[in-house]
């Protein structure tokens, strides 16, 4: 399946040559990225699933550069932490190829659709990132993996701000109900009263992150991630 998903992108640029460089935008998007070298800030997370009721909740995340995330949380969070991770180098890390797509419009921001094919063995297969070009920021991204099937992420972003930070987080998926993450902490209730073939059918919804109290720059000893869980 990998190679005849590579084998189409390959062939879908060669049918469509490419008029921008995606290392390019790439690197821009990294450039403004790593202005941030750590953050924390405190988020609200709020779950709409089919067949789940889950208390809205409270979270704390730590972030340090490259790539080191902790989450403090008071709560379940039906939400695989590399979702939390909006970091590019989360993406960029690993040897990947890269393909312009076209250009395209979301939410009135004009974005460069750029495929991210990873090389060599893992979970992910393709990730499509949706990159202002102007702001240098993600607007977007889907990611389609082995074992988590796909998820997409909507990132908005406060007018003005000077870092790739954003202010809201919409994370999409639909995936199998037996594949749903495991807990971060709390408690989660499935309805008992679904219809057993109901709650086997396949499992779509959407956790909304909400950010706000950023700590930029200020920094973050490592020990607050020698216990992280991730």
């Amino acid at each position: 399946m990998k190679k005849i998903t590579l084998a189409l992108l390959v062939l879908t640029g060669a049918l469509f040559p490419q008029n921008k460089d995606p290392e390019i935008i790439l690197k821009r998007l990294m450039e403004k990225f790593n202005y941030v070298k750590d953050y924390q800030v405190d988020v609200k997370i709020k779950i709409d699933i089919d067949y789940i009721q889950a208390p809205q909740t409270k979270a704390k995340i730590y972030f340090k550069q490259p790539d080191k995330i902790h989450i403090e949380s008071e709560r379940l969070a039906l939400l695989p932490k590399d979702g939390l991770n909006f970091s590019p180098s989360a993406v960029l890390q690993k040897k990947y190829t890269s393909i312009y797509e076209k250009d395209d419009v979301i939410g009135g921001h004009k974005v460069s659709i750029i495929k991210i094919i990873p090389l060599g063995e893992g979970n992910v297969i393709l990730t499509t990132l949706y990159v202002d070009t102007k702001e240098n920021l993600i607007r977007k991204l889907e990611t389609t993996t082995k074992s988590k099937g796909t998820f997409s992420i909507d990132l908005n972003y406060k007018d003005g701000s000077e870092y790739s930070l954003p202010s809201e987080m919409i994370f999409s998926f639909n995936i199998d109900k037996l594949n749903i993450p495991s807990a971060l902490s709390g408690e989660v209730e499935a309805e008992s009263e679904q219809k057993t073939e109901e709650r086997n059918k396949p499992v779509s919804g959407k956790v909304y992150i909400y950010y706000y109290n950023y700590k930029i720059n200020q920094g973050i000893p490592d020990k607050i991630f020698n216990n992280s869980s991730k």
